[in-house]
């Protein structure tokens, strides 16, 4: 959702860094001011995402039929990874000068809206300009934010369990849906017992994962306006997590240190790890086994907490194009030829009309539409949590206290204080 993980989302946050923490990446530079017009009236607009060389070369490719199908306009693009992305994105927003649309997540929407920065798209649907019907499972209503339309999903994904398939099937393991977390503590320990791995990466630091576990209980991570559990629920959530890691259940937080940017299931340190669905690909070119999705374990047998998540295209409030910006946001989650070239880069489709016109042909792309197509049709999926001003924050609080605590920097009492001091300041600014 991100996810950074996530997440993106996502960003699961630490799978998320075979996709999105990249050296080197080119630019194409940018005018200073919002898009121009010249006297034909051509205007330019400017497009700015984080993300890999190959989305670039992915997302350049459906520029160009953008411009085709809109000759009078045109785009200016850049990229970054996803943490530069966010630092150029601030200064450009505070400095009045943001990109005219540009990918964004959920976790930013109200801190953005809040500064003023994004454009209320819902004129650009009543005029036409931008269509949000045909979305799979709910999806048009996420980017919805307090009656206003602040963002349109390109992609969904949804957290999954991915598991090294060998590796499970040594241990005789089957995970079916409804299976509950004493029966995924029962197969870490069979996984740890009979193939001499760890049985998963290990949960710390997942906000994601401990959002669902939350669900699953009548909670939540996040509510409107702040955190929606406890500094004793986050206590028993980091103290199971360190008697994981004690009893050999999850891995060694050091050693899953020692080789990123390799995760610990590919670098065959553990049999299982939490992630998005669309991350799957990255374990496939990491690693050398077969690997598949499996159920999220439930609490009562039955709820999963899930929901889609997606990335997202906003615009900014400063346009001085918004009928231009909404074309180019409805051509990019409409078009069935913007399907073919971008495959699942951000997710599956968002749109049925993207979804049906790009049907992968490989096997771990093929499972990662089926994971999705099984949750929407057990009627798992629930609304996503409202995530509050300062969401971002919080979530990278999370993942940085949650390592620190793995290292053996922190006790679980220390952690979960210094995590609740820094939320209850991010979320009070």
């Amino acid at each position: 959702m991100q996810q950074g993980k996530g997440v993106e989302r996502r960003t699961v946050l630490k799978a998320a860094g075979a996709s999105l923490a990249v050296t080197g990446l080119g630019a194409t530079a940018t005018a200073c001011g919002g898009g121009s017009g010249s006297g034909d009236g051509t205007v330019t607009i400017r497009y700015a995402w984080w993300g890999a060389e190959d989305r670039a070369r992915r997302i350049n490719k459906t520029i160009d039929l953008f411009e085709k199908k809109y000759p009078k306009i045109k785009v200016k693009t850049d990229f970054q990874p996803y943490p530069d992305f966010w630092k150029k994105f601030n200064t450009q927003a505070s400095g009045g000068n943001p990109p005219d649309v540009f990918q964004n997540a959920i976790g930013f929407l109200r801190k953005y809206d809040a500064k003023n920065v994004l454009l209320d798209l819902k004129e650009q649907v009543k005029a036409g300009n931008l269509r949000m019907e045909g979305f799979r499972a709910g999806l048009d209503t996420f980017g919805e934010i307090d009656g206003k339309l602040l963002g349109v999903p390109v992609g969904s994904n949804s957290m999954a369990l991915v598991i090294d398939k060998p590796v499970y099937a040594r241990a005789g393991i089957t995970p079916d849906t409804g299976w509950t977390w004493d029966d995924f503590d029962e197969a870490m320990a069979r996984v740890r017992d009979r193939t001499g791995r760890a049985g998963d990466s290990g949960m710390y630091g997942v906000m994601y994962l401990y959002d669902l576990y939350l669900r699953q209980n009548g909670k939540a991570f996040f509510t409107e306006d702040g955190l929606g559990f406890t500094e004793t629920d986050l206590t028993r959530w980091w103290t199971k997590a360190e008697k994981g890691v004690r009893s050999g259940l999850f891995a060694d937080p050091k050693k899953v240190a020692q080789i990123k940017p390799k995760s610990a299931l590919s670098a065959e340190l553990a049999g299982s790890e939490f992630t998005w669905d669309n991350f799957t690909v990255r374990y496939t070119s990491e690693g050398k086994s077969e690997y598949g999705l499996a159920p999220i374990p439930t609490t009562d047998g039955k709820r999963t907490g899930q929901y889609l998540g997606s990335l997202m295209l906003s615009a900014s409030k400063r346009t001085q194009h918004p009928v231009e910006v909404a074309k180019f946001i409805d051509f990019m989650v409409h078009d069935p030829e913007v399907a073919t070239i971008m495959g699942y880069d951000r997710g599956v489709p968002a749109t049925t009309a993207q979804y049906e016109a790009y049907r992968p042909t490989d096997p771990v792309n093929k499972a990662i539409a089926a994971y999705e197509e099984s949750l929407v049709e057990a009627g798992v999926l629930e609304p996503i949590t409202p995530h509050p001003n300062g969401a971002d924050i919080c979530e990278a609080a999370f993942l940085r206290i949650g390592e620190e605590l793995g290292l053996g920097k922190r006790s679980v009492a220390d952690a979960v204080e210094q995590f609740f001091n820094e939320s209850k300041t991010a979320l009070s600014s």
